[in-house]
């Protein structure tokens, strides 16, 4: 499966869900999924909620986690996994994020949702309160997984060189107003990793009929740009706990990034360990003036 090929409409996932084999996530809290959902589909909170560190321990309990998660929704690895949320300037990229999930794991078959519910209820497409009984099977554990996943030491390891450090977290966080979207001072440190350039995860996404969906491939290279990235840089991605950074993961996948990965701890655990560095001033760029010629 090519990366262009992980978004997916919802007239193309109509039609596949009438051809093959799919299991539908859908990543929205229990109330909202309850009122209205993907016909079939099943309801995986824990996408989005999930805590993660990255130390060996916390990497074990993540795949551990998911792999019953995803075997107990049907995931044998046969079957082609789509994940949605509401919409996707919403969800601060909870579908993004099973996406991800699914490719550290080494899944086959995935595929996001572009728009989201929203976009599908927008085409008039069916929708369903029926909440379906899955048949689980056993997550496949042999599985091949994608070097996706960085450590706080691997980040660590990455400041001050020619790595790309990308903060994609929502304005406040960047300048240290905030430390994170559950509250200012939900997290012990506000602040940002040192020397990370900074594009707002929103910037990804564009307005269309349906809603927000992603942007091209050459517009998100040109949001990149803006920030000195480029398609053969070596790109290591955070947010507070891996949802936003999914979003911006799959973007960039999806536009020709080729070396991407994201430290899932993220902000959440960067934070809470005081050894480490942050940086507080005001994100101010500092740029020299040209001299003005005077005139003759």
């Amino acid at each position: 499966m090519t990366i262009a090929s992980v978004l997916i409409s919802p007239e193309q996932l109509s039609s596949l869900m009438a051809a093959e084999k799919v299991v539908v996530i859908d990543t929205r809290d229990a109330d909202t999924y309850a009122a209205g959902h993907l016909p079939g589909a099943v309801n995986l909170r824990e996408i989005f909620t999930f805590l993660a560190t990255s130390t060996a321990e916390g990497l074990t309990a993540l795949k551990s986690t998911f792999a019953e998660h995803f075997g107990a929704i049907g995931l044998s690895g046969l079957e082609t996994a789509v994940f949605y949320e509401d919409s996707l300037n919403s969800g601060y990229g909870q579908s993004c994020r099973g996406y991800y999930l699914l490719t550290w794991l080494g899944y086959p078959k995935i595929k996001v949702l572009n728009g989201g519910f929203s976009a599908w209820k927008a085409l008039g497409l069916p929708v369903s309160t029926e909440k379906p009984a899955p048949v689980a099977t056993t997550f496949p554990a042999d599985l091949a997984g994608a070097d996706v996943m960085l450590t706080k030491d691997d980040v660590a390891a990455a400041l001050n060189t020619d790595i790309k450090l990308l903060d994609v977290r929502d304005i406040d966080e960047w300048t240290g107003e905030s430390s994170s979207p559950y509250g200012k001072d939900f997290a012990p440190r506000k602040g940002r990793l040192p020397g990370a350039k900074w594009i707002e995860w929103y910037r990804f996404m564009k307005p269309s009929a349906q809603g927000p969906v992603f942007k091209s491939p050459l517009e998100v290279q040109a949001e990149c740009a803006t920030a000195g990235i480029s398609t053969d840089d070596t790109v290591y991605l955070y947010c507070f706990k891996g949802a936003r950074a999914s979003n911006t993961f799959l973007a960039l996948k999806q536009a020709g990034f080729t070396d991407v990965r994201m430290y899932f701890g993220s902000w959440n655990e960067w934070s809470r360990d005081d050894s480490l560095p942050i940086e507080t001033d005001a994100p101010i760029l500092k740029t020299k003036m040209p001299a003005l010629a005077l005139a003759a």
